[in-house]
């Protein structure tokens, strides 16, 4: 059983520690579990094939790092909170200005580091254009957009269903346990070594999943339904889903690098977890939904969208859940994680410690990817949680 408290840091040999140099031991089934992933999560174009998600070049701006003096007075223990929680990067943006960053040694602004299930989210607002269009209906079984899917767990769930992660699904979430459904799709997605009778990619993973119970009752946490919202996209725009989030989301934002995301043999991009981008350019999805959809005066995705994400979701459909410990009354809604609280913050997050974090109270934004031992525990996240308000209140 996982720990609900973060278990003591295993830097003491330095090997941890090591973030410039490949480990010579590291392999396709170890790069994710520490000390490899410190390494890996900014390297995984040279562990797993990618496709780029392409940008439209920025306006250039300065790149000197901001450093953490904007909130060193009153956070003076930031460095070690830092340090302590396998920081990768932190970036931290105000009313749309980057105020303060911090980066580990051997990694910097321009550095592409694994988002995990960060990615998930920028496929709900990928989905939301598409809505906002009229070419996807929420209220929409899935197979009317994929008939491959009809007879699959998810073949009669409603997209919203899928959005909000209520459908019933026989998957096994345990990152841990190789005989998980979730390692099994790491598998077919070329991020662990293949067993015999894996399925052959993604599409058909997906489609030989299988569930039975009733949608909409219960949230299930389960990564392959946001594939199945991946295919949707492709279905109806017609083109790879790593082209239609360029053309509809990142080319839109103001990025400054072209982000990529791990493919199958199928060529299918790994929705669910495979987006790898910079901390600056990241930090810039946080801004679009502070500016409900608008950004630097481009809309992107409607503000109906932003409102019902922020809004949406059941409590009651999550009570009892690990994420409700921490944040009671909290909600999970497009994709996106809502935490309930007076200040009305939300966030985007991966397993090991990728966040987005956003703060309408006092118009902030906080991106941060790590390098955690453990892919997720009650502990971690509310460590994090804590320091996300301190951060927000110290720039506010």
């Amino acid at each position: 059983m996982t720990s609900l408290l973060p278990r003591a840091p295993i830097r003491d040999d330095g090997r941890h520690r090591e973030a410039g140099s490949r480990a010579g031991d590291l392999t396709l089934d170890n790069w994710q579990d520490a000390p490899h992933n410190r390494w890996a999560f900014a390297h995984v174009a040279e562990l797993v094939p990618t496709a780029p998600i392409a940008h439209r070049p920025a306006v250039e701006s300065a790149r000197e790092v901001v450093g953490l003096e904007a909130m060193r007075s009153s956070m003076p223990d930031l460095p070690t909170r830092l340090e302590e929680s396998y920081t990768d990067a932190l970036v931290v943006v105000r009313d749309g200005e980057l105020v303060a960053e911090h980066y580990r040694e051997g990694f910097g602004p321009d550095g592409l580091h694994l988002l995990m299930s960060v990615s998930k989210s920028l496929c709900g607002l990928t989905i939301g254009t598409l809505v906002d269009e009229g070419v996807i209906d929420p209220d929409r079984r899935v197979d009317h957009y994929v008939p491959a899917l009809a007879g699959s767990a998810y073949g009669d769930a409603k997209v919203q269903q899928v959005l909000d992660m209520t459908v019933d699904v026989d998957y096994d979430e345990d990152y841990r346990n190789p005989a998980s459904e979730v390692q099994a799709q790491d598998r077919v997605a070329g991020w662990r070594t293949r067993l015999p009778g894996d399925p052959a990619d993604t599409y058909a993973f997906l489609a030989a999943l299988r569930g039975g119970g009733e949608h909409g009752v219960r949230f299930r946490y389960c990564s392959a339904g946001t594939d199945v919202l991946a295919w949707i996209v492709e279905s109806v725009t017609g083109t790879r889903y790593a082209d239609a989030v360029s053309e509809r989301l990142w080319s839109r934002l103001g990025c400054r690098n072209d982000a990529r995301i791990t493919i199958d043999p199928g060529g299918f991009g790994f929705a669910n977890g495979g987006i790898s981008c910079t901390a600056r350019d990241l930090s810039r999805v946080g801004v679009l939904m502070l500016g409900d959809g608008v950004i630097d005066g481009r809309r992107v995705v409607s503000a109906e969208w932003v409102r019902r994400t922020i809004e949406g979701g059941d409590p009651d459909a999550a009570a009892g859940s690990v994420f409700q410990r921490v944040h009671p009354g909290g909600a999970y809604s497009n994709q996106w994680w809502i935490t309930g609280s007076d200040r009305g913050d939300f966030y985007a997050v991966g397993i090991h410690g990728q966040f987005i974090w956003v703060d309408p109270a006092t118009r902030s934004v906080v991106v941060k990817f790590s390098s955690w031992p453990e892919p997720v525990t009650e502990g971690w996240n509310r460590l994090h949680a804590e320091l996300f308000r301190d951060i927000c209140d110290a720039v506010g």
